[in-house]
């Protein structure tokens, strides 16, 4: 059974790289109408260059979730949009650090874009689709929101307060069709995951994976446009967790 998105516009944040990426492309691909970000203002002129070339649906929009200032313009930006029928707030930052050594900003920065963003986009994004009575909002959070691992103690804050976002929107947005979920990654192959990983640390982590190896950008984006479609009807407020059966073992 193919997902379509024909005349739906979906906003996803973080769509220059990694998840965030390859949801955007499906999303694409799928027919939907795309409102994207990106933090580098040369990749997102480039981008819109290229869109603009093959003629697709699309407009990136460069935006650095750590400002305030921003990500108001952000959002006065999107009010342009009659309506949207998806949000996926999946902009997220890791910083690494043991925690009686973290710095404040690193603290303030990460509560921002993995926390306070989404939660502005909801609040302004949900009036919207409360009035067409009907959207579909997914938050990428990850399995470090429900266990952890040494040096995150702020990463685990921010995804376990995404999630309680969730909980708390599907409660107040269900009655209005807005369905609101969680879709939490496991370890999965993406720049990030090189940058924080080592080789070797890789190897041993996929030997824990009772699946025996990593998530793929896919494997994420396949539930996503699920909780995103038409064919979800009824679940919302849950987190659905991507992982391999990691956090099963």
């Amino acid at each position: 059974m193919n997902i379509e998105f024909q005349n739906k516009i979906v906003l996803v944040t973080g769509s220059t790289r990694g998840i965030g990426r390859q949801i955007a492309e499906d999303f694409g691909k799928s027919g939907a109408q795309l409102i994207l970000t990106g933090t580098q203002q040369r990749q997102i002129d480039q981008l819109n260059a290229r869109a603009k070339k093959l003629r697709l649906k699309r407009r990136y929009y460069c935006v650095d979730f750590s400002s305030r200032e921003s990500l108001r313009t952000f959002l006065k930006e999107i009010e342009q949009y009659k309506r949207i029928d998806v949000c996926v707030n999946n902009a997220g930052i890791n910083r690494l650090n043991e925690v009686d050594r973290t710095k404040e900003e690193d603290w303030d920065d990460m509560i921002e874009v993995n926390l306070r963003a989404p939660f502005m986009l909801i609040r302004q994004i949900g009036k919207q689709m409360k009035k067409q009575r009907y959207g579909r909002i997914i938050n990428i959070s990850s399995i470090f929101g429900i266990v952890s691992r040494e040096k995150r103690s702020i990463y685990t804050t921010t995804k376990s307060g995404l999630h309680g976002l969730t909980v708390a929107a599907a409660l107040e947005l269900a009655k209005y069709n807005v369905l609101v979920n969680t879709v939490s990654p496991g370890f999965t192959r993406t720049d990030l995951t090189n940058k924080n990983l080592s080789k070797e640390d890789q190897k041993e982590i996929a030997r824990q994976v009772p699946m025996q190896r990593f998530g793929n950008t896919q494997d994420i984006s396949k539930v996503v446009l699920f909780c995103a479609s038409v064919l979800n009807t009824y679940m919302t407020g849950q987190n659905i967790i991507v992982d391999g059966g990691f956090i099963c073992a």
